[in-house]
């Protein structure tokens, strides 16, 4: 029987990091670095709260796969109710494979392949999102083959700022590539409606990511409701409004809403819409459930600084290399001494950084780093860039652990590679 962990499942106990009831040192003796480690009781504990805050008005979290698309975390998820939200037909083949209920199923992203789009068809999922006229034009064709109705949502543009940490993490603004114009909206709409094989299940809206001020989304929300007043007066039938993800959390100083915060102001513009509310959350349940523990190298001193030289790198963890994001790191073992340093990896790129001239627990050769807040968008954007094996993956229950991925091997590099030469027949 699992004991019972604390309320917060990462946490010091005997001077040492726990994961729920498991000590981290004990997991990286067992499984070695670089280790992505998981809690369970972390991920249920975030979803339940957004669904419990939301129960009021019929709603669907469709959890966002490209956060973390490890099977075991969308197997978790799915057993607690939840769909997901995919962007590609890897993703679908995961969420199938975890158990999600096709109907729970979301297909986002502006280029899908006529494919993907037939995989997703023949699934059966919830909805697709459609980004552009053609891709709504495929999306017909591809369904009147089949012989079946597709069920889609415009994905709009509502040229709003999320007021996100980097650019790269805004969607909703009229430059990027994401969503339809909403000034265009009642045309695009009224255009969908002669499509033979397509049937409209809601409307769309994804603005960004780690958002953590509530007004974009009310400012999302001032856009979208008179234009589903308009297409009601027009005769079309809405089933759903998608107000997409991008609930932000701490990583280092950051005031993010909570759930309950969030889903107050959010039904309090939607009730009377008399839509079903779908959510996609990806960081906001799975964030700051996982850690990435890496190993101390070595210690390098210079004229001007000091570098700890850990065995994680860049291809394991890109976010700070990408979006100069701040990770808070801590040393697996308690101490009160501290140490400036910047915390690198070996990988051959200037870029290959997790702090710089951070204060940080003084460390040394063969120790162990926690770097926290890594569970969304760590693995899942690992690469084997340096020819590097992508690290193992571990889901912690209580007491118990579980490798979720085996660390990948030299052979795993090359699996799939090939001399084999085709002789061009044209």
């Amino acid at each position: 029987m699992n004991t019972l962990p604390p309320r917060d499942p990462f946490h010091v106990q005997d001077n040492t990091l726990y994961c729920e009831g498991c000590s981290i040192a004990t997991i990286a003796r067992a499984v070695g670095t670089p280790a992505y480690v998981y809690s369970r009781q972390a991920l249920i504990g975030r979803f339940r709260s957004l669904a419990n805050a939301f129960a009021s008005i019929d709603h669907l979290i469709c959890y966002s796969v490209k956060a973390n698309s490890n099977l075991s975390i969308i197997r978790t998820l799915a057993q607690q109710g939840a769909g997901v939200d995919i962007v590609s037909g890897g993703e679908l083949y995961r969420a199938l494979t975890a158990g999600v209920d096709p109907q729970k199923i979301v297909f986002s992203g502006v280029g899908k392949t006529a494919e993907e789009i037939d995989y997703a068809l023949r699934s059966n999922i919830l909805s697709i999102n459609v980004e552009s006229i053609p891709e709504l034009i495929r999306i017909n064709e591809v369904s009147k083959h089949l012989g079946v109705r597709a069920r889609v949502s415009l994905r709009l543009n509502p040229d709003v700022s999320a007021k996100t940490h980097h650019e790269y993490t805004q969607t909703g603004k009229k430059e990027d590539k994401f969503g339809l114009p909403i000034s265009q909206a009642m045309h695009y709409y009224r255009e969908l409606r002669t499509y033979s094989n397509l049937d409209i299940f809601g409307i769309n809206a994804h603005i960004g990511s780690q958002i953590i001020d509530v007004t974009p989304y009310l400012a999302t929300l001032d856009k979208l409701r008179p234009l589903i007043v308009d297409l009601r007066a027009d005769g079309m039938s809405l089933k759903a409004l998608d107000l997409g993800g991008g609930m932000g959390i701490r990583y280092h100083d950051e005031q993010p809403f909570s759930a309950d915060d969030f889903a107050t102001n959010i039904i309090s513009k939607v009730r009377d819409l008399q839509l079903r509310l779908l959510l996609e959350p990806g960081r906001f349940i799975v964030g700051n459930a996982g850690v990435l523990i890496s190993k101390v190298l070595f210690i390098k001193t210079t004229t001007t600084k000091t570098f700890v030289i850990v065995d994680a790198a860049m291809n394991d963890l890109i976010r700070p290399a990408l979006y100069n994001a701040y990770h808070r790191i801590d040393a697996v073992t308690s101490t009160d001494r501290r140490m400036t340093a910047d915390v690198v990896g070996p990988v051959c790129e200037s870029g290959d950084f997790f702090a710089k001239k951070r204060e940080i627990p003084e460390v040394r050769q063969e120790d162990l780093i926690a770097i926290y807040s890594a569970g969304a968008y760590g693995f899942a954007m690992a690469s084997n860039y340096n020819s590097r094996p992508r690290p193992v993956e571990v889901l912690v229950d209580g007491d118990r652990y579980s490798m979720i991925r085996k660390r990948e091997t030299y052979d795993d590099l090359i699996r799939g590679e090939s001399e084999s030469l085709v002789r061009d027949t044209h």
